[in-house]
């Protein structure tokens, strides 16, 4: 009996042992010690990308404007912004200033849609303007949208338009500031 007793208790005493180091390895993998070296350098933090969302909302078929009317639509980020001096103007281009009024921290990227309606409310295509922090010297047509200051001013440009538009409705789906 004192023999059973024995080699059970050098066989529990064994498995503490092999749980002790397993434990151990776990802590050390895990960056539990210090593992770092004088000479090393930290590591360069990655470029981010924000992207827009894979499944936005699409426009309303159908939206009663008035003439030249520009209308900010209800969403995530209305309540963070304020758009001033929305415009249609030559070649259906809609122009206007953002400024974000939750903080005054920098804009890092952001996307301004719009969709085009004819008089009647039907939808005559769509445009987007983009900005992101990073690039933002590389638009197109010599236009360069600068978000310093109080806001960035936006132009955006159908891509393709089914008639002459009477109004705008424009959205804002990406918002990302420090």
């Amino acid at each position: 009996m004192r023999r059973i007793a024995g080699q059970a208790h050098r066989a529990h005493r064994a498995a503490q042992a092999v749980l002790a180091i397993l434990a151990l390895g776990l802590v050390t993998a895990c960056g539990g010690g210090s593992g770092e070296r004088a000479g090393d350098a930290p590591s360069p933090v990655p470029s981010v990308s924000f992207a827009a969302p894979g499944q936005a909302a699409a426009p309303a078929a159908h939206q009663k404007l008035g003439r030249g009317e520009v209308r900010l639509e209800q969403g995530p980020f209305t309540d963070r912004v304020k758009v001033t001096g929305g415009a249609l103007g030559a070649g259906s281009a809609v122009t206007g200033h953002l400024a974000v009024t939750s903080d005054v921290s920098e804009l890092i990227a952001l996307e301004v849609r719009a969709a085009y309606y004819d008089a009647d409310g039907r939808l005559l295509g769509t445009g987007s303007f983009h900005y992101a922090e990073e690039g933002h010297d590389e638009h197109a047509a010599g236009h360069t949208p600068a978000a310093e200051g109080p806001g960035i001013d936006f132009r955006v440009r159908p891509s393709a338009l089914t008639g002459t538009p009477a109004g705008v409705v424009i959205s804002i789906p990406v918002l990302v500031n420090e």
